[in-house]
């Protein structure tokens, strides 16, 4: 697998791919399931992702989302879900082997950050050929999506069904 050298990634990453996105869906009605209001809710969050992406098929990329709290205090006590969807085709991601969630608490103001760590496929058939991904945040009902620029994703080599692709746990942003 070929690595790319920092200074290319930041440059890549400063030139065009520091998305802020200020307009948040709340698709499901941002209730959590627990009703008690404490969830953090998509609807009350702001969205910025930053990739790194692969630049060619077999190399690893990354996307981080970060979300900044703009509501009350709340708590992410969890993973993301994280789907990417192609046309007529989505796959929700594992967790990064060995991640453990934490319960983090975020007042107003406050952000957190997740990764999606993938491998970009060659385009063949068994890659996904990503288009949107859709991600969740714990204990509430609504989704976020975010357009996917960054090439194909490779399909697992175990020859299990899905591609090869996991995201992180919430990382608490700042002091």
């Amino acid at each position: 697998m070929r690595t790319t050298r920092p200074t290319a990634v930041a440059a890549t990453v400063v030139a065009a791919l520091l998305l802020p996105l200020t307009s948040c869906s709340d698709e499901g009605g941002g209730t959590d399931d627990r009703g008690d209001g404490s969830a953090c809710r998509i609807g009350e969050s702001g969205t910025e992702v930053a990739a790194s992406p692969a630049p060619t098929a077999g190399d690893t990329g990354t996307v981080t989302v970060t979300l900044t709290n703009r509501g009350a205090e709340c708590v992410l006590d969890g993973f993301p879900a994280v789907t990417l969807t192609a046309d007529g085709a989505a796959r929700e991601l594992g967790h990064d082997e060995g991640a453990s969630a934490r319960k983090l608490t975020l007042a107003e103001e406050a952000a957190a950050s997740f990764t999606v760590t993938y491998v970009r496929g060659d385009g063949d058939a068994g890659s996904l050929d990503v288009r949107v991904a859709r991600f969740a945040l714990p204990g509430a009902s609504g989704t976020h999506e975010i357009p996917w620029s960054y090439g194909p994703v490779a399909a697992r080599a175990d020859g299990a069904d899905g591609v090869r692709a996991t995201v992180s746990a919430f990382q608490q942003m700042g002091d």
